[in-house]
């Protein structure tokens, strides 16, 4: 089952033209071009740049303007209509989360009952739970004091404990729904969440240990020794001194969980019993479905965080409430994002790509791979990576099974995460926090990145091969 039944169901009819193919592959080339010309060198927002390049598209491949603007409008619509509900209930559970200071309760338990040589590892297990629902950016302002604050108390290298925490925060970003790149890939593949979800579980353990704690002692040679910035690192303690109430750590552990327990549960009884019409399959399907269990937690944070921590209901619904104004960015790229990628199958793009890869006899996942981290090179964003890419290779995933549908999905968000540079906003992010000059951040972060990148695609591969 797709991410949602509506999702793109109402698709327009395919926009007409009589473009051949190298004209198609002109308009493919100058739309994506004219994207990362306008948010690298004029610094236009992502969204007018999504919206003017599908307009290009059309124009080059011969499409009429009003079938444009009805293929553009019905993309973005159902993409919002699929995918912002779940980007705002995840946004939700992430304020919860860090007002409430569930956060520092679970690195303070973790980091209590850790050695000092586990402390890296430690450090990537929390990145790991708190970047489920949390999304990457948030994660990183959430996480650096408590990173910063583990250093110095451990008197360890800041690279030692910083890479893991970087590493386990990106690869729950780029791999594992409900994070809005992996979202806009189900849907845009048909691809089964619950499948996706356990899938990208399977490639993003490896996937972290290796650029996490592994490559970390490799980046704290490279990198050279770092100081704790003082202004970010003493934020956390107090923080945590001015609240009188906190959460339980298994309670936190347990709200956190719990939507990936209800989706993986759907997936998991959708093989057992594989019969629509039987009772518990209709019940996981409904408990399961991204929505409900994205609601559920949601809701069980507001007694288990809210509550807990001492707010009113008055400070829990105003948490509620300022957790949605910094996602709306996100949700227009997302949306505009939607309407690329419905104008690129209108106007035939999709079969063309499918045609030619056969030509090719290359990889469907290889292919979603090169196009993802060729995009993510130019344009410095992941979502737009992932957008774009699955846009492009969407036809390919109609005659794929369901696990590899999914294995196509993890793919383009390898791809995604590929080196990033200057042009990212997550880089400078990253520098900032880590006082580390340009040199020491594309030594550090962007080259784990890569290390994220290769290792998922060299794992996806071979298991597409057994599954």
């Amino acid at each position: 089952m797709s991410l949602s039944p509506t999702l793109l169901a109402a698709a327009p009819t395919a926009l007409p033209h009589t473009s051949s193919d190298g004209r198609l592959l002109l308009a493919v080339l100058l739309s994506i071009g004219a994207i990362v010309l306008l948010i690298t060198k004029l610094k236009l927002h992502p969204f007018l740049a999504l919206t003017i390049g599908s307009g290009l598209l059309a124009v080059v491949a011969g499409a009429p303007f009003d079938k444009l603007l009805t293929s553009f409008s019905t993309g973005f619509g159902a993409t919002v209509a699929g995918v912002g509900l779940l980007i705002g209930l995840g946004a939700m559970l992430g304020k919860l989360l860090a007002d409430s200071g569930g956060a520092n309760i679970i690195a303070d338990t973790v980091l209590a009952r850790t050695g000092r040589k586990a402390l890296p590892w430690a450090m990537a297990l929390i990145a790991a739970v708190l970047g489920l629902p949390l999304f990457f950016e948030v994660g990183v302002v959430l996480l650096i004091p408590i990173v910063l604050l583990v250093a110095r108390r451990g008197n360890l290298p800041l690279m030692r404990v910083g890479i893991p925490a970087l590493a386990g925060l990106s690869v729950l970003h780029g791999l594992v729904p409900p994070h809005p790149g992996p979202l806009v890939a189900v849907d845009a593949l048909k691809a089964d969440l619950g499948v996706t979800l356990a899938l990208g579980l399977l490639i993003a353990v490896p996937t972290l240990i290796v650029a996490g704690p592994l490559f970390a002692r490799v980046a704290e040679r490279w990198v050279g020794p770092l100081s704790v910035p003082e202004a970010i690192a003493p934020a956390a303690t107090e923080e945590s001194e001015k609240r009188e109430h906190t959460p339980s750590f298994g309670a936190v552990l347990v709200t956190i969980l719990l939507p990936v327990i209800l989706m993986l549960g759907k997936a998991l009884v959708d093989v057992v019993i594989d019969d629509p019409k039987a009772m518990p399959q209709r019940v996981f399907d409904f408990i399961g479905s991204p929505l409900i269990a994205l609601l559920a937690a949601v809701l069980l944070g507001m007694l288990t965080l809210g509550r807990a921590a001492g707010f009113s209901k008055a400070r829990i619904s105003s948490t509620v409430e300022k957790s949605l104004g910094p996602i709306a960015g996100i949700v227009f790229i997302v949306g505009a994002g939607g309407g690329f990628k419905q104008t690129l199958i209108d106007v035939g793009v999709g079969n063309a790509v499918s045609e030619w890869s056969s030509k090719w006899h290359i990889s469907a996942l290889l292919l979603g791979w090169l196009i993802a981290v060729l995009i993510r090179l130019a344009t410095g964003s992941a979502t737009v990576a992932t957008i774009t890419a699955a846009g492009i290779v969407a036809p390919l995933a109609a005659e794929m099974s369901t696990t590899h549908a999914s294995l196509l999905v993890l793919a383009i968000g390898a791809g995604s995460l590929f080196f990033s540079h200057v042009n990212d906003a997550g880089f400078w992010l990253v520098k900032e926090y880590f006082g580390m000059s340009v040199g020491q951040t594309l030594k550090s972060w962007s080259v784990m990145e890569t290390v994220i990148s290769v290792v998922a695609i060299a794992l996806i591969m071979p298991l597409s091969l057994v599954i």
